[in-house]
């Protein structure tokens, strides 16, 4: 397989006065193309900053991320910002969605930054919303007229609208109902399942269950892996190993 995102050594340190945290120690991680990679651990363990320092969103204090062939730790913010929005696609706990703005202008907005091409990005957004079950008549919506968990599926459409290379998911369903979570980590499988890579932070099970690999963190450090394969609905052996494995990392 592909490698398409490699740490190495990193570091994240942030400072208050002489006190020190160390949130990120020597971290070494790779990624493979078509990977759906889980990172869990327990509150405070540095799973969201290592979420952002691979994704050029931070940087780190020491180490280097290798993304697409990129060695982009020591970009400037400018050089970050093209680099994101060429390569990198992102959905939060928050949609963070523009209440003034329709569904489909909310998704255009994000893709016009990579593709002048309005017809073809309009296209693009419809084939898209449509995919993840949000209809013609949802379109010109504000998002305040749609459900929470709809409001997150147009959230996934505008993280993908760039076709990125990796979508990064920050705790995605955190906000939402047990059905609506369902419908997300539905999106988030099929989209894997042709191709997409996806790394994605959670304290959930349901959804750690969805990946092909588990990274646990533990103070900064990635202290154990589990290899889950591909997803398979109704797979009891699958829910077990993570149990156990889990409880083996203290979770």
């Amino acid at each position: 397989m592909e490698t398409i995102l490699t740490a190495k050594d990193l570091c994240k340190t942030f400072s208050q006065g002489k006190l020190q945290q160390h949130v990120l120690k020597n971290l070494n991680l790779e990624i493979e193309k078509g990977d759906f990679v889980v990172i869990m651990g327990s509150s405070g363990s540095g799973k969201s900053t290592l979420l952002y320092a691979l994704s050029g969103m931070d940087k780190p204090t020491l180490g280097s991320v290798k993304c697409m062939g990129e060695e982009i730790t020591g970009y400037g913010n400018d050089k970050l910002a093209v680099f994101r929005r060429n390569h990198c696609g992102f959905v939060f706990q928050q949609n963070y969605l523009n209440d003034t703005m329709s569904v489909l202008d909310n998704i255009m907005v994000s893709g016009l930054l990579a593709d002048k091409n309005r017809k073809r990005i309009a296209e693009r957004a419809k084939e898209l919303l449509s995919k993840v079950d949000i209809g013609k008549e949802a379109w010109n919506k504000f998002p305040t007229q749609l459900s929470g968990g709809e409001q997150q599926r147009v959230a996934v459409v505008r993280g993908i609208i760039n076709s990125p290379a990796l979508l990064f998911a920050d705790e995605p369903t955190g906000a939402l109902n047990s059905r609506n979570t369902g419908h997300i980590l539905d999106v988030l499988t099929e989209l894997n399942k042709e191709g997409q890579t996806i790394v994605m932070v959670t304290h959930d099970m349901r959804c750690a269950r969805r990946g092909n690999k588990v990274k646990y963190l533990s103070d900064g450090v990635i202290t154990g892996e589990l290899f889950l394969g591909d997803y398979e609905s109704g797979d009891k052996k699958r829910h077990e190993e993570l149990r156990l494995f889990l409880q083996e990392m203290g979770w």
